[in-house]
């Protein structure tokens, strides 16, 4: 795809960008000259990620589901583009999930993305143009056991990708969603310590195989250039085959 020209000085909001897919997403963004903004809480991760691109990349160092993102987020003058990226699973059966890691998945999850999404589209009415993307699982379309939360926060981001698509189109703003199955990522890595649900994971993607992440990264970057432009409220399944069972 080339890009470049597309993403030439476009403001590129990113959350959850200091590790696995936002760094990857931020990463590729600048590579096409966008100015980025990458959002997370671990500021040493941020700040190796910044040494890379430090003309393309600016750093926030915030925790997304506080009101002091939100305010820096209402002060920008433009925003084209959209990533809300930043998410966390804790895998419990229904009975051992306690009200503190419900909140936590809530809050993080649904709230912050549907605040950030709320922000994001107050800015590119501002320019009559922008695109939202959420970055969502393949469990926002199936279930699985002890992700009882983790799928329903990511159904409820399926929900939000469509709803606010149907609203926001008129202002030529398309929100879409990119749901990929389990990938190499500091958040998944733990989980594949366990032969169990290594085996279990393996078992339902027809292609055996998981995700690369650049893989992830090139649907985000589709979806966002004007080849997708009457792309919207739809999600993009990267999953080899496990949502086709």
């Amino acid at each position: 795809m080339d890009s470049a020209s597309s993403f030439n000085n476009k403001v590129v909001l990113i959350t959850g960008a200091a590790r696995g897919i936002g760094k990857a997403t931020a990463i590729e963004f600048a590579k096409n000259n966008a100015k980025v903004i990458a959002v997370s809480r671990t500021k040493n991760d941020l700040l190796e990620l910044q040494s890379q691109f430090p003309k393309n990349i600016e750093v926030w160092n915030f925790d997304i589901t506080g009101d002091e993102f939100f305010a820096k987020m209402e002060s920008l003058d433009r925003l084209d583009i959209c990533i809300n990226n930043a998410g966390v699973n804790k895998p419990k059966l229904i009975e051992d999930v306690d009200d503190a890691t419900l909140d936590l998945m809530l809050d993080l999850n649904i709230r912050a993305t549907f605040r950030t999404s709320k922000i994001a589209v107050k800015l590119m009415k501002k320019i009559n143009q922008g695109v939202i993307i959420n970055v969502t699982s393949q469990m926002g379309h199936v279930g699985s056991p002890s992700r009882t939360v983790y799928c329903l926060t990511k159904h409820a981001v399926e929900g939000l990708t469509k709803a606010l698509a149907v609203e926001v189109a008129p202002s030529n703003i398309r929100v879409c969603s990119i749901a990929p199955t389990f990938a190499d990522t500091p958040m998944t890595k733990p989980m594949f310590k366990d032969e169990n649900f290594k085996n279990f994971v393996y078992g339902m993607i027809p292609m055996q195989k998981l995700v690369d992440v650049q893989d992830i990264v090139d649907g985000i970057l589709y979806l966002c250039s004007p080849k997708a432009k009457m792309i919207t409220g739809t999600s993009l399944l990267i999953d080899g085959g496990w949502t086709a069972h």
